[in-house]
């Protein structure tokens, strides 16, 4: 069976707003790149949380055990504590361990540099089969800390999207991954990634777009919809 063919214009869609975005906010910059077993880390603490908090916990947590292989073997109320900061401490701890053991049990040691041998669908595919890393959290890793193509779908990515058009209403964040990995240049991830969601926390916001100052009006099908009078 062939394959479903790409939507032509939604791709240049996706480029114009590459394109738009990069020319109001510039090019965007990752904070260090992270080794990946320390990005996986780090990507877990960030769920539910913002920047700020997600590093200070990470941080608290490297101060606090000098190896990854401590953070796995600690009581799980020392590892709490150590990431309280994050939100949610007592899901993600015990999350962060169990991950660390289920690697340790494959690898035979903590170490993800072998992910760099494999392709990007591959490392997704492995870094996705445990528990609570779901697509974002993989992509994220593979994108900017294996630097293969992955497109980061975030809470701001999906709505933002959707209220462009480029993506149905329907789709679900799972399914956005692929259909936005589709849509924008692979060599633009990263870049659309970090734009995107700088616009969707400074103006394509939840509840109360500020679509009057949004660069993107003239691409956006949700603006189209408005009363503007």
């Amino acid at each position: 069976m062939e394959e479903p063919k790409v939507d032509q214009g939604k791709k240049q869609l996706a480029q114009r707003i590459t394109q738009k975005l990069y020319q109001k906010y510039g090019e965007p910059h990752w904070r260090q790149p992270l080794p990946p077993l320390d990005e996986l880390i780090s990507t877990i603490l960030s769920q539910n949380t913002n920047d700020g908090n997600r590093d200070r916990a990470f941080e608290s947590l490297r101060q606090r055990f000098p190896t990854w292989e401590a953070v796995r073997d600690a009581p799980l109320a020392e590892v709490i504590d150590a990431i309280r900061t994050a939100g949610l401490a007592q899901q993600k701890a015990p999350r962060i361990q169990a991950v660390l053991r289920a690697i340790t049990e494959q690898r035979g040691r903590l170490d993800l540099d072998f992910l760099r041998e494999r392709d990007a669908e591959e490392a997704l595919r492995w870094l996705r089969q445990f528990k609570g890393v779901g697509p974002k959290t993989a992509a994220i890793v593979v994108l900017f800390s294996l630097n293969k193509p992955a497109f980061p779908v975030d809470t701001h990515i999906h709505r933002v999207t959707r209220r462009l058009g480029l993506i149905p209403n329907s789709a679900s964040a799972e399914q956005a991954h692929q259909l936005l990995g589709e849509l924008f240049e692979a060599s633009e991830y990263a870049s659309a990634h970090l734009n995107i969601i700088r616009l969707g926390r400074e103006i394509c916001q939840a509840r109360k777009p500020k679509c009057p100052i949004c660069p993107l009006q003239d691409e956006c099908a949700y603006y189209r919809r408005q009363d503007h009078r």
